[in-house]
């Protein structure tokens, strides 16, 4: 026994030794391979350790990748409009008051009213992207970009029925927003977003939440199919950029749902919210910014009609009592105006329309985007049903729709 522990203990020395001057040799001259080795170990010994305290990389957690690629072509926007008025004001009476409210007098004055708003840089030449309501009415309307330059912007041309503006700016190097491709542009619910624009003029601000809808009607304009959104959107975030998560844009910030109680048009009260946002598709503004750009103004086809969804149908007085209501595809025609193209084709109020070209018609907004869509002049194929029993099938020659909503800039 005692020979063999004798024996023992030089070996056991001498492969220690040995042992030392590898690490020694290791931790000098390849330090990474002996991290390697040693957290190789560790990982093994403990796995259930390893893998319960591992952090996540930083970058994994991050937008900033994405904030970077499409910040800079987000613009402030400050839109400027001189209002003249009189310093004072008086009323004689009580009806005199009445009548006429109080009575400015004095010299008129001018004082300068700005509105706050963002814009989105498309192309290198300086075509800015905003929202209508951003730029309506102002003598003058100077863009902030991301590296500090402002310059003096004119209007293109504006479109009221998408609430969408296009500016020109004349600056060189400009940075240009990345725009999602055709396939990643349909965002779909629980989609991350990120909202980039300048909110209540405190300068540059990004806010994140989710898709929370799309297909969104709010009855503001038009043509509508907003994307509802929970990022924060504020005054001054209009027509700045709701981006995903590569950065990619995939709509223009347009409105916020009301956070305090308000009357709609027929004074029935609606309450008021926090979280709901809303923003116009990027496909959209692309094809709006297309058309301005190139005609000066949007322009749309024009069936001659007005109409409601299927379902809403009842409620309308000129729709007849024996009109299917059963479903809910297609739309009832409401009203007709006179000489216009469904008056031409033979279209009555109260008729059915289920197909557009062979195309289904699957409710009201899907019509009149599919109407809008069509060429000035391109005929037509309407199919449907009348008083409930009778096929429809006419054909109808599309008119420019005209509208005071589309306004061409100097």
């Amino acid at each position: 026994m005692r020979q063999s522990l004798t024996r023992l203990v030089p070996f056991v020395v001498r492969y220690a030794v040995i042992g030392l001057a590898i690490a020694f040799v290791l931790s000098v001259f390849a330090p990474w391979l002996a991290e390697r080795i040693r957290h190789g170990f560790a990982s093994e010994a403990t796995p259930a350790l390893a893998s319960r305290e591992a952090p996540r990389s930083i970058a994994d957690l991050s937008f900033a990748a994405a904030v970077n690629r499409a910040s800079p072509a987000v613009v402030n926007i400050y839109a400027n409009k001189v209002t003249p008025y009189r310093q004072t004001s008086f009323a004689v009476d009580a009806l005199t008051r009445r009548l006429l409210g109080t009575i400015a007098v004095g010299p008129v004055l001018k004082r300068t009213d700005q509105n706050l708003g963002s814009g989105v840089i498309f192309s290198d030449d300086g075509y800015v992207l905003t929202n209508n309501h951003v730029i309506s009415g102002a003598d003058d309307i100077q863009v902030m970009i991301d590296d500090g330059r402002v310059a003096k912007a004119r209007v293109i041309g504006s479109d009221i029925d998408t609430d969408l503006a296009v500016l020109k700016i004349d600056l060189d190097k400009l940075p240009t927003i990345p725009v999602a491709a055709e396939e990643s542009g349909r965002v779909v619910v629980g989609d991350v977003v990120l909202a980039i624009g300048n909110p209540v003029g405190i300068g540059k601000t990004v806010t994140m939440g989710i898709v929370s809808a799309t297909g969104r009607q709010l009855r503001l304009s038009a043509y509508e199919d907003f994307i509802q959104t929970d990022a924060a959107i504020n005054a001054g975030n209009s027509g700045g950029a709701l981006v995903n998560s590569m950065g990619e844009l995939v709509g223009i910030n347009t409105a916020i749902y009301p956070r305090t109680a308000t009357q709609d048009g027929r004074g029935a009260v609606v309450p008021g919210a926090d979280g709901i946002s809303f923003a116009i598709p990027v496909a959209t503004a692309k094809a709006v910014l297309a058309q301005i750009i190139d005609h000066g103004e949007v322009v749309r086809g024009w069936i001659g009609a007005d109409y409601v969804g299927a379902g809403f149908a009842g409620t309308l007085t000129p729709v007849p009592s024996n009109s299917p209501m059963t479903a809910s595809s297609g739309v009832v025609i409401a009203t007709i105006a006179p000489r216009g193209p469904a008056d031409l084709a033979g279209l009555q109020i109260g008729d059915r329309l289920l197909k557009i070209d062979g195309h289904s018609i699957a409710d009201q907004a899907d019509l009149r985007n599919r109407e809008a869509a069509l060429r000035p002049g391109q005929t037509v194929r309407l199919e449907g049903e009348r008083d409930g029993n009778q096929t429809l099938s006419v054909k109808l020659v599309a008119a420019k729709r005209q509208s005071s909503a589309t306004s061409a800039g100097a």
